[in-house]
């Protein structure tokens, strides 16, 4: 076990929302197995507030209620310098967060991403240990390691354990995953969905179109539960705007929509009864703040990346196959997935829930 008490670690894992919320509860069980350790993070701009409130902008932001994980974070807007790999300004982001982590003399860094790209941020520092799973996501990323870890673990959560156990000899498990309390979020929360009618959450979108339920069914599931006196929130994602109003149109617009940061959809998960939605970040999102989900999967393993530390069910056709392959169609057992069985899905967790 490593005693250093202010060990400083570098955790990489740059995007997206359901992966870094995936990495959460192996950072939480180093956090609370080392409180006194300084634990940073590089993260795309876009995912700040799953790591610290909006209110928090000062680069030394934790940790605190607002920011229960991290010490600072560093932004690596590298979907962008990907874009633009030639342009002045890419250059310049990129020189200052390479002065950033080299000044903050890490002695080691963590990549959960398990790709040259966030392998090659981590190499920035200059530390000596950088750690990484010895088969990572993109496997040229191994050779960017000074420390490849075997993993054993079917769930993604389980495999990051491992690489934090890692990092100093600890042996860790899962823990429920700290999020960041934002009061102003919160406070519009409540404005949303005030104390009353319990609230369902429906998140209609996913990453590509093989994973994605179609629109018209959630729309079936949001008509009935709200007959039923439930209040239905849809969340829109980018560019998913289509998928919500065709929700809230088939219900004659009692299903709300809403276009929320991602700091105001963490306080407002926190206040639904339960979730349904796809393999997608919201999904993630509410297993993190263990809310009851129904989770709706195709061509994704549920085993490897489905619900997780919550009450769930997951309904998935044996015609499914694993497939990463981006298709904009629904994939075809996904298709097999009816309303009837989401709301029979709802209605056992609920009944679990309110037997507890």
């Amino acid at each position: 076990m490593h005693t250093q008490s202010k060990f400083r670690l570098l955790v990489v894992r740059l995007g997206a929302m359901g992966d870094i919320l995936h990495a959460l509860p192996a950072v939480t069980a180093l956090r609370q197995a080392h409180p006194t350790w300084v634990i940073d993070w590089v993260v795309e701009p876009r995912w700040r507030a799953l790591l610290a409130a909006d209110s928090a902008r000062d680069s030394q932001v934790g940790p605190n209620p607002g920011s229960p994980l991290v010490s600072r974070i560093h932004l690596a807007s590298a979907k962008q310098w990907g874009k633009s790999p030639l342009s002045r300004q890419t250059f310049s982001e990129i020189n200052a967060l390479r002065r950033e982590l080299r000044a903050s003399d890490y002695d080691a860094v963590i990549d959960f991403q398990g790709a040259v790209r966030s392998a090659w941020v981590a190499r920035m520092t200059r530390c000596r240990r950088l750690i990484g799973e010895s088969t990572p996501r993109e496997f040229a990323a191994r050779w960017l390691f000074s420390e490849r870890i075997v993993t054993h673990g079917v769930h993604v959560i389980e495999q990051d354990v491992e690489l934090a156990s890692a990092v100093a000899g600890d042996e860790l498990s899962p823990v429920a995953p700290l999020l960041p309390l934002d009061p102003v979020a919160d406070a519009w929360a409540v404005q949303i969905l005030p104390t009353g009618s319990p609230a369902v959450l429906i998140n209609p979108g996913a990453g590509w179109g093989a994973k994605r339920w179609p629109a018209e069914r959630y729309a079936q599931v949001a008509a009935d539960l709200i007959a039923q006196g439930f209040r239905v929130v849809v969340n829109v994602g980018p560019r998913e705007e289509p998928l919500a109003d065709s929700i809230v149109q088939a219900t004659a617009r009692a299903a709300t929509p809403l276009n929320c940061s991602v700091g105001q959809l963490i306080a407002l998960t926190r206040r639904v009864a339960l979730a349904i939605a796809g393999d997608t970040g919201p999904l993630h999102l509410a297993c993190a703040l263990g809310r009851p989900v129904v989770g709706i999967y195709g061509p994704t393993d549920p085993s490897r990346n489905g619900p997780f530390g919550c009450n769930f069910k997951v309904l998935r056709s044996p015609e499914s196959r694993r497939d990463h392959a981006r298709r904009p169609e629904p994939e075809t057992g996904l298709l097999t997935i009816q309303p009837a069985d989401v709301l029979h899905a709802v209605q056992e967790l609920l009944a679990e829930e309110n037997a507890r």
